[in-house]
């Protein structure tokens, strides 16, 4: 597995892109830790598709298409929300993909708390275990906590934190990365040998393109990345999406 590499700021392009948007969009008034977390939302987020207009989308915790099986709480629209660093950042990553006849294909990105709650008491109902042939056919749900597939808190929360893949633009069709977007399985690991060398080439563009612009990879999520250094590195967000 290709060693992370230290992320110690935001690169020159980002901070030009991040200045653009923040001219653009809105009037930055910075959310501390301390203050209430606002149900509004604030400033320093843009609707993803406002910032990248050539974005896709596929907001599948504003449809049943997900491990629960039913829209999620604070999904009120199929929108992806992010900071206004994290935006831009993202879309210098759509750009060098478009070079390259690619684009990105985004799944999640900002999370309201009220959603990760909602998670949690799926969680807590061992009965319901509708759609794990589909999302977590070798994890047994009462290991979900245990196995840190589902927690009390979401990096998503903050809005830095974004689910992505790689479509084909000539087709529409998403690259094959070894298994879906949020798929509880140790196949999902960036570094997994059970998926092929084609399947890993796939996940290491991405990978190396999200690192090329700040967004720091995990080790257990092919899709999920973080924009360093965040904007809200401890505020969680609960504002519904709308």
């Amino acid at each position: 597995m290709p060693q992370i590499r230290k992320i110690t700021g935001p690169s020159r392009s980002t901070m030009a892109s991040v200045t653009l948007l923040l001219l653009i969009l809105c009037q930055a008034h910075p959310v501390s830790a301390a203050e209430p977390i606002p149900s509004h939302i604030p400033k320093e987020f843009v609707d993803l598709q406002v910032a990248i207009t050539s974005i896709d989308l596929d907001v599948r915790y504003f449809s049943s298409d997900n491990f629960i099986g039913e829209p999620i709480d604070g999904y009120g629209a199929a929108k992806v929300y992010l900071s206004l660093p994290a935006a831009a950042a993202l879309k210098l990553v759509q750009s060098d993909l478009t070079g390259r006849g690619l684009g990105l294909r985004v799944f999640d990105g900002y999370r309201p708390q009220r959603a990760v709650d909602h998670f949690v008491r799926w969680a807590h109902d061992l009965t319901d275990t509708t759609m794990k042939p589909r999302y977590y056919p070798r994890v047994a749900k009462e290991n979900l906590f245990r196995d840190g597939y589902i927690a009390a808190r979401s990096g998503h929360s903050r809005g830095s934190t974004v689910d992505v893949s790689v479509v084909s633009l000539e087709s529409g069709e998403e690259l094959d990365m070894g298994t879906p977007w949020d798929f509880f399985d140790l196949r999902s690991w960036p570094n997994s040998e059970d998926v092929s060398l084609s399947q890993r080439a796939n996940r290491e563009l991405l990978r190396s393109v999200m690192m090329k612009h700040d967004f720091r990879p995990i080790e257990e999520e092919w899709w999920h990345f973080t924009f360093q250094p965040e904007l809200f590195p401890s505020t969680y967000f609960d504002f519904e999406i709308k």
